[in-house]
């Protein structure tokens, strides 16, 4: 609440900075002005815009995030724009523009200066799983200060400024569920271990998992977004196609100097709802023997080409995938789609694997940017927890941060094989 509050009065000053700037005079708020139409159609927008960007991270801890400050800014202006078109009211395109770039340049800078303190949630945990505690442990802005046994002994009093998070599975003994009991009529932050474990570390707990419905009942409500992004791939692919074609024609003739063998590399892989699909790719391996079993990718593969190591490293080489994408066998963000056989192995060995297959599989993903390449079992298990979470809270907001951290993970090279 505290973060709408300071953005509204951030919202005032922009609208002034922006009279001064354009007509040279503050606003006269008291006296009937002309301009009160663009300066309500502003407000109005600016409401929806908080109310938009703020909505999803009710009740939960959260850090200043510059990805709402610009979305809350962009609704405002697309709003306002919308409406003073539509109401043929007096409006000024210079006051509206720098009152946008005013409240988003000093939404940024606040958000800035509030991201410099340290910011951690204290935690007391009520919980058996060991694994459960490390990665709470491993979180950069959970301190974890105390455990408990859920079938213990509680102690006197929860420490001050803690959250108290209770493992919902765990059997308590009579002494902590009084304990929890206690802390919760006394107003005090009780909450489930599984929220707080998804907010600090993006992942899900697979463990808490029992049928399935805690993803498919979030993932039904989301059904509208789920049909409007196939929609938005669809047309962010079209608008970038020019520059993606010419960019594919240099790199395919430099696949072709570079070695023998075809210019893009087709591979089966399990898509949405479990049906197959051809993946295209640019070839970045020497041709290799048809009966070769498949296999993870290696550090330093001795099968990549000179070309192909530039590539990977880079992740040009699946550029084609936006074909892809068109056909709707992809999508722009999502859990990447793996082969038959590592699926079927992994169905049978690991619980709750085919549910990554609830939404459509992804050029990038969640946990591309979060943990990078698996290599083994063990790994596999560790990302499905990532793309778990993504089926559960799947949205426009998680969309733009996996495709703004893309960015990152392309210029860094983090988990390219």
């Amino acid at each position: 609440m505290a973060a709408v509050v300071i953005d509204a009065a951030v919202l005032l000053a922009a609208m002034e900075i922006a009279s001064i700037v354009v007509f040279g005079d503050p606003i006269p708020w008291r006296a009937q002005s002309e301009a009160g139409t663009m300066l309500a159609a502003i407000g109005a927008g600016a409401a929806l815009g908080l109310f938009v960007s703020f909505r999803p991270v009710i009740n939960t801890f959260s850090r200043p995030s510059y990805g709402r400050a610009m979305s809350m800014s962009l609704i405002m202006l697309a709003s306002t724009s919308v409406a003073l078109v539509f109401s043929r009211a007096y409006w000024s395109r210079a006051f509206v523009l720098v009152t946008f770039a005013a409240w988003l340049g000093i939404g940024l800078v606040h958000r800035w200066i509030r991201r410099l303190r340290p910011w951690t949630e204290t935690l007391v945990v009520v919980t058996p799983e060991k694994a459960l505690v490390d990665h709470l442990l491993g979180a950069p802005h959970a301190d974890l200060v105390s455990v408990l046994d859920p079938a213990g002994s509680p102690p006197d009093r929860l420490p001050a400024g803690a959250t108290l998070a209770v493992d919902l599975r765990a059997v308590l003994s009579d002494e902590m569920a009084r304990f929890v009991s206690s802390c919760n009529l006394a107003g005090l932050p009780v909450r489930s271990l599984t929220s707080v474990y998804e907010e600090h570390t993006g992942r899900l707990p697979i463990v808490h998992l029992h049928e399935g419905w805690e993803l498919t009942v979030p993932l039904a409500r989301r059904k509208l977004y789920v049909q409007v992004k196939r929609v938005i791939d669809s047309v962010l692919v079209a608008v970038t196609l020019p520059v993606s074609a010419a960019v594919g024609v240099l790199i395919a003739f430099a696949i072709k100097l570079d070695s023998r063998g075809p210019v893009i590399f087709r591979q089966r892989r399990v898509g949405f709802a479990g049906r197959p699909f051809t993946l295209y790719k640019f070839r970045t391996m020497s041709v290799h023997h048809p009966d070769d079993e498949p296999r993870f990718a290696e550090r330093a593969d001795h099968r990549l080409t000179r070309v192909g190591r530039v590539l990977r490293r880079v992740r040009i080489d699946e550029l084609p995938q936006l074909w892809n994408v068109l056909k709707g066998d992809l999508s722009l963000v999502g859990p990447r789609p793996e082969q038959g056989l590592f699926v079927e192995r992994f169905s049978e060995s690991i619980p709750f694997y085919t549910h990554r297959h609830l939404v459509r599989p992804g050029l990038t993903g969640w946990a591309q940017v979060n943990f990078g390449y698996a290599d083994n079992e063990a790994d596999t298990v560790e990302k499905l927890s990532f793309d778990l979470y993504y089926v559960k809270h799947l949205s426009v907001w998680l969309d733009l941060e996996v495709l703004g951290r893309s960015v990152w993970t392309v210029m860094s090279g983090f988990g390219a094989r």
